[in-house]
């Protein structure tokens, strides 16, 4: 496992992360506790040691924090992230942050958190929404540098809208933030133009979410794959999305000459190729899958060559508006 620096907070993450939000049974239908329990403690023993939650998650604080708590006096780094008072993902515009996320919310929210996890302290907290409209408005900021002081937490970050990479450049600029999550992959490559560059100058650290897009890029979606009732990826790979990603996918597998299964870890190369991300939190809900995709932290890269074939995929498009 190679490891990174997340930005200017000193910590030293893994290149692969585990995205713990598949193993909470919020949203994604089948997520069983013993094999969640089971394929964290493998990531572990592999080298991850940047884990992510949240309060929205299902019981996943519950379960990693178990897990974390049978791993003492290891390096490991939880982040999880306060869900904002009214309830509306993605954040809109015109809101007030007092009605997103009051300081009393945010420290209620922690508290809980912390309960749950059976943990004394996250190393990141991250607001689930964001709206650069809060910049220098609202007691949010007071809130968290008293949280740090009280030693509840150690670092600040967001989680940026779905598809709105630009939405937190002037949270970046402010000074005001240690990390920033964000959805970043070969068919979505906009947080490269602004994003990804103001972090670099401005020493934050990256988090990418979805380099697999939901299971778009591993190579195994088909256009007559099913997904359970209930599962939130009916919609994500609703109408006839399906069909358009096996298209562009087989297009990707034609380009760069490799087999279906070779998609993931291409997927996961390029994120990485990025000097600007520090970490990878892919969703993991078996040892199989920690295991292939650990194994991509291998210190080696895609050329030149390579990289420029994935860019020509590029595919800008919003999968949670209608077609």
């Amino acid at each position: 496992m190679q490891y990174r620096q997340l930005g200017r907070t000193g910590l030293s993450v893994s290149e692969i992360g585990y995205g713990a939000w598949g193993i909470g049974g919020s949203a994604w239908v089948g997520a069983r506790e013993d094999e969640s329990v089971r394929a964290l403690h493998r990531a572990i023993e592999l080298g991850v040691n940047f884990i992510d939650t949240a309060r929205g998650y299902g019981e996943s604080e519950r379960i990693v924090g178990r897990v974390v708590r049978d791993h003492p006096g290891e390096h490991l780094y939880v982040a999880t992230k306060v869900p904002p008072r009214n309830g509306i993902w993605p954040a809109p515009a015109g809101v007030d942050p007092a009605e997103t996320f009051p300081g009393e919310h945010i420290r209620d929210s922690v508290e809980t958190s912390l309960r749950a996890a059976g943990l004394d302290a996250f190393d990141v907290l991250q607001f689930h929404v964001w709206s650069d409209e809060w910049v220098g408005r609202g007691d949010w900021l007071e809130t968290i540098a008293a949280l740090k002081q009280e030693g509840k937490i150690r670092f600040f970050g967001v989680s940026i809208n779905d598809y709105e990479p630009d939405n937190a450049l002037e949270l970046v600029r402010s000074g005001q933030v240690d990390t920033l999550q964000v959805i970043y992959n070969v068919f979505h490559q906009q947080p490269q133009e602004r994003l990804l560059p103001a972090c670099e100058q401005h020493d934050v650290g990256v988090i990418v979410r979805v380099a697999l897009d939901e299971g778009g890029l591993t190579g195994q979606l088909r256009a007559d794959t099913t997904f359970p009732e209930g599962d939130f990826r009916n919609r994500y790979f609703g109408g006839d999305r399906r069909a358009q990603v096996e298209q562009r996918v087989d297009a990707l597998v034609a380009d760069l000459d490799i087999g279906a299964d070779d998609v993931a870890e291409a997927a996961l190369r390029f994120v990485l190729a990025a000097p600007a991300v520090s970490t990878v939190i892919a969703g993991m809900r078996s040892v199989r899958n920690v295991e292939r995709n650990a194994a991509v932290s291998d210190g080696r890269t895609l050329s030149g060559e390579q990289l420029g074939v994935l860019a020509r995929h590029r595919w800008e498009r919003n999968f949670y508006q209608p077609a």
